[in-house]
């Protein structure tokens, strides 16, 4: 097959392009349109006979029947290497700095950039010697990015294993110069740089084995952790309303979460949500590192108003470059915003493409659209027998909060945690507003599951007695029902809300949601006496402010111990045979 070989455009609509061709092409293959001087990129998607259909990822603007059409025998593919993190990309892994430096804030449409600086210089250490074998994904070298050590891995495309001839000595090269020189069993050779490209449709398979998630992801969030867990490795999607508080808690996740590296792929979310995160995660102190939060973040960036065909790259690119970093052995948080809008571009591209509409019109394979995404999570162990991970988290944005839509019911058949977002929590300014009763989870949570399903129990039981006082109004129940629901609220008040602003409350350690975990269900189990309604309300309301109070001091601290003892004491007041 030659290098490059050319087509004609037979048809354009929108971003779809039909063009003839004479020799043959691959699915997902890239091609070039020529409109004037301008190249604009674009991906094979269909291929039918001798004719194919690209969708193209800038506006067709301008172009005509019989343009030229060049394909570059390469699939769409992510540049891998030192320095991705720090930086924001659009879906073609363009750098938006860059481009605005070069374009303006208006970007121009063809102007693609090199995803990675290839004139900078880093300081390589080798690691492999020459006589070693090698297969796919092995470390050859290693150089300092950040706080993070960056392996320099053979490509994750050979085949086999393969010999090192030779390896530059310790030195600062800049990313063209070839590091390493490989040999096979055939004799072919090949240079190796600190760079390798991959297809980002296909998953990173350098990996002795797909471990099961087993172990719980602390996010710090005690909602999360404690009543709906998300493992390290595992998926999970937050679908909600608009205004529900996604966006809050994605910063809440990424900041706290026990993850080194965070991938944020913003693909097709409102342009004033995208700017609030390029905004907001420069200035986000790491906990972690004292640093900022973006040293160890990589941004992918496509809004709605940007070409609907970007956003399904936006996905991929950001689920390859996590899959890179777990290939460090590290473990990486990926949290996709929003999928929804993702699946608005299938939905607009199948619809050019004639083919049979599923439900709402949304493409038949839609689920296994989204399934294949989600899979790309995991924890594996590498072929050094370390471990690393892709954790998944998808935003789903159904409208008017309906979770029967298609996105988010076939988001729910394949991942492992379902919190969701209220709008009625999320009004009543109960935040994170992640609902108590409909979310759940398959994963192992910090404390016992008898105590959850203890308080779960307590939950659902004050639900029902809050819809039966609507009804027939607080006189209308027993004592003993109004302490359920009190004890209902005080358990909603005190340990699923979580101020986001408050230094100590946004972030709970694990020792400490298991001490006060238990004390609150202490509240729970314990019997009171109560001469009327009245007195338990006040005693609850005052007991809810002793512990709101108590989430605001320090773990262990001298105030943390005294309010305890305070705590303590106003459970005795009126506990039942005191």
């Amino acid at each position: 097959m030659p290098e490059h070989q050319t087509g004609r455009v037979k048809g354009v609509n929108g971003n779809l392009v039909t063009v003839e061709f004479d020799t043959a092409v691959m699915q997902n293959e890239v091609a070039y349109v020529k409109v004037g001087d301008m190249r604009l990129k674009g991906e094979v998607i269909r291929v039918r006979g001798n004719r194919a259909d690209l969708q193209i990822y800038e506006s067709t603007a301008g172009l005509k029947v019989n343009d030229e059409v060049e394909f570059v025998n390469e699939l769409l593919s992510v540049a891998l290497g030192p320095g991705l993190l720090t930086k924001v990309y659009d879906g073609l892994q363009n750098p938006l700095k860059l481009l605005a430096e070069k374009a303006g804030f208006f970007l121009k449409r063809g102007l693609y950039l090199d995803a990675l600086d290839m004139d900078s210089i880093w300081d390589f250490t080798p690691i492999a010697k020459p006589g070693d074998k090698v297969r796919a994904g092995d470390y050859l070298g290693s150089v300092p990015e950040g706080i993070f050590t960056h392996y320099i891995m053979a490509p994750f495309s050979l085949k086999g294993t393969w010999e090192v001839i030779f390896v530059v000595p310790a030195a600062k090269y800049n990313l063209k110069t070839p590091i390493a020189r490989l040999r096979n069993a055939d004799g072919d050779e090949q240079d190796v740089t600190m760079v390798q490209y991959w297809p980002v449709k296909l998953p990173i398979p350098c990996y002795k084995d797909k471990l099961l998630p087993d172990r719980t992801m602390i996010t710090q969030q005690r909602t999360i952790d404690t009543f709906f867990p998300v493992a390290v490795g595992g998926t999970f999607c937050t679908p909600g309303p608009f205004g529900a508080g996604k966006t809050v808690l994605q910063h809440s996740i990424s900041r706290y979460a026990e993850t080194d590296i965070v991938v944020i792929a913003a693909c097709g979310e409102r342009a004033g949500e995208v700017v609030e995160i390029l905004c907001e995660y420069p200035e986000l102190q790491d906990p972690r590192t004292g640093k900022t939060l973006m040293d160890r973040s990589v941004i992918i960036c496509n809004t709605s108003s940007m070409p609907v065909a970007a956003r399904e790259a936006s996905v991929y690119t950001a689920v390859t470059i996590a899959e890179y970093y777990r290939q460090q052995g590290l473990n990486t948080l990926l949290l996709a915003d929003s999928t929804s809008r993702w699946a608005q571009a299938l939905r607009e591209m199948s619809g050019r493409l004639e083919e049979i509409p599923g439900e709402e019109a949304f493409p038949a394979y839609l689920e296994s659209q989204i399934a294949a995404f989600y899979e790309r999570a995991g924890l594996v162990e590498l072929n050094n027998g370390r471990t690393g991970s892709v954790t998944i988290g998808g935003s789903v944005s159904p409208a008017g909060g309906n979770f029967e839509e298609p996105v988010t019911q076939a988001t729910l058949k394949v991942v492992g945690a379902f919190l969701g977002l209220s709008r009625e929590r999320s009004d009543a300014r109960r935040f994170p507003s992640i609902h108590p009763l409909d979310s759940w989870s398959h994963y192992t949570s910090v404390v016992p599951e008898s105590e959850i399903k203890f308080a779960r129990s307590i939950l659902r039981r004050g639900q029902e007695v809050n819809q039966m006082m609507k009804v027939v109004g607080e006189e209308g129940t027993t004592t003993d029902d109004f302490v359920i629901y009190l004890k209902s609220e005080f358990l909603d008040f005190v340990y699923l809300q979580q101020n986001t602003f408050d230094a100590v409350d946004a972030a709970s350690s694990v020792e400490r949601q298991k001490y006060c975990f238990s004390k609150v269900i202490q509240v729970l189990e314990t019997m009171f006496t109560f001469e009327d309604k009245d007195q338990a309300r006040r005693f609850f309301q005052e007991l809810q402010l002793n512990f709101i109070d108590w989430n605001y001091m320090p773990f262990e601290s001298e105030k943390f111990n005294s309010q305890e003892r305070v705590i303590d004491a106003k459970i005795q007041e009126r506990k039942a045979n005191a």
